[in-house]
C-alpha cells in the first residue's frame, strides 16, 4: 500500500511554527485499523485523512471530500488546525481548481476557502456555560496549582473545560506556566473532561500586534499532553470571548512553544470563520 502524504504547518505562514498536521489523500477505501495505526506512526497532535466520496471524483477538481482525523490515540470528532492543513494541500499542492472546499464530517459539513492572506475555515460555535468551581477544583489545582483563576465555563458540546486566568497576568505569564498533564487522568477519569482550555484577556499592542486573548490547550485524554494550535479549542474561546468582549472579529494567539495566529469573525448564521496560514513542509508517500 502506498498513500501520498504530507505534513502542513497550520496557523501559521512560516515553516516550523502553528501546529503541524500530517495529511493522507485516500483513493480507495481505508482498513479501519489502519487509520489509527498511520496516525500513530506519525505521532503528531492529529493526523487528517481526506478520502474521495465517489469513485469518479478527482482530488484536484472536486470540491467535496470526506475528513476525518485521528490522534496518536484514537479518533476526534472536530480538528480545526488539521482540517486548515487538509484545505492548504488540496489548494497548494494538488491545485484544486476550486475556491472553496466542503468536508464532511463527524462535525457536519465544514467549508475551507481561499483568501488572499491565508484560508478561512467556517466552524460550529460551540457555548460555554458557567460550571461549579467545586466540581473541578480537584483537576485545576493539578493543572496550575494555585494559578489565580477569574471564571470557568464548560462546553458539553466538546467536553472542554475554559479555565479563565485573573486579568492580572500578562501574557509572558501564560506561556511561562508549567501545567501538569501528567496527574490529570487520575483526576479527572470520569469521561466529562476531554480537553482543558488555559485562557487570559489580551492586552493593547504597543510595538506588536494587539491580540484579543490568548490561550493554551492540553488533552492528554486523547493522547495530547499539550497542543500547538487548535481550531477546535476556538470554536469554545470564540463564543466566550466574543461575549466578554462585545465583538464579533477577533485576533488571537496561541501561546505555546511553536505559537499560532487566529482571526476569528463570528458569523450571523451562528457558526464562526477562523482564518490563518499554512506552510506544507513535508511531501512523499507513505508505504505500509
Amino acid at each position: 500500500m502506498k498513500l501520498p502524504i504530507f505534513i502542513a504547518d497550520a496557523f501559521t505562514a512560516k515553516a516550523f511554527r502553528g501546529n503541524p498536521a500530517a495529511v493522507c489523500l485516500l483513493e480507495n477505501k481505508l482498513d479501519e485499523d489502519m487509520h489509527q495505526k498511520i496516525a500513530r506512526e506519525m505521532n503528531l497532535s492529529e493526523t487528517a485523512f481526506i478520502r474521495k466520496l465517489n469513485p469518479s471524483d478527482s482530488f484536484s477538481q472536486s470540491s467535496c471530500f470526506g475528513l476525518r482525523w485521528f490522534t496518536p490515540a484514537s479518533e476526534v470528532p472536530l480538528c480545526g488546525h488539521a482540517t486548515l492543513a487538509s484545505a492548504a494541500v488540496l489548494f497548494h499542492k494538488i491545485k484544486n481548481m476550486n475556491s472553496t472546499l466542503t468536508f464532511v464530517t463527524l462535525s457536519g459539513e465544514l467549508k475551507a476557502r481561499k483568501a488572499e492572506d491565508g484560508i478561512i475555515l467556517d466552524l460550529p460555535l460551540y457555548p460555554a456555560h458557567p460550571q461549579d468551581r467545586h466540581e473541578v477544583k480537584d483537576l485545576i489545582k493539578t493543572a496550575i496549582g494555585d494559578t489565580l483563576v477569574q471564571d470557568i465555563r464548560y462546553s458539553p458540546d466538546t467536553r472542554k473545560l475554559l479555565v479563565r486566568l485573573s486579568d492580572t497576568y500578562d501574557r509572558s505569564f501564560l506561556e511561562n506556566l508549567k501545567v501538569n498533564t501528567q496527574d490529570l487522568l487520575q483526576v479527572e477519569n470520569t469521561g466529562k473532561v476531554r480537553g482543558l482550555i488555559l485562557t487570559l484577556k489580551g492586552e493593547p499592542g504597543g510595538q506588536t500586534h494587539a491580540f484579543d486573548f490568548y490561550s493554551r490547550y492540553f488533552a492528554p485524554w486523547v493522547g495530547i499532553a499539550e497542543d500547538p494550535v487548535t481550531g477546535s479549542a476556538h470554536t469554545v474561546l470564540s463564543s466566550y470571548w466574543s461575549q466578554e468582549l462585545g465583538k464579533k472579529d477577533m485576533r488571537a494567539f496561541q501561546c505555546s512553544c511553536r505559537g499560532g495566529e487566529l482571526e476569528i469573525s463570528l458569523r450571523p448564521d451562528g457558526r464562526v470563520d477562523v482564518r490563518g496560514g499554512a506552510a506544507v513542509v513535508v511531501e512523499g508517500t507513505l508505504t505500509a
